[in-house]
């Protein structure tokens, strides 16, 4: 299970980059990056509700 965190973690922060890079540099943003957004966004807090659910 540990491994699974790590590499959902690893695509996390991977899609944040691109997230990033989009802001930073719009005009070389990809023509997907608005999916990009949404699917980070969407995983990030699935990840997120995940971690408090497990703690109780």
């Amino acid at each position: 299970m540990k491994n699974t965190h790590k590499i959902l973690l690893i695509v996390l922060v991977i899609l944040n980059i691109m997230v990033l890079l989009g802001q930073i540099i719009p005009q070389a943003a990809p023509p997907f990056a608005n999916t990009v957004n949404i699917i980070f966004l969407i995983a990030s807090l699935i990840y997120f509700i995940s971690l408090l659910v497990k703690k109780k």
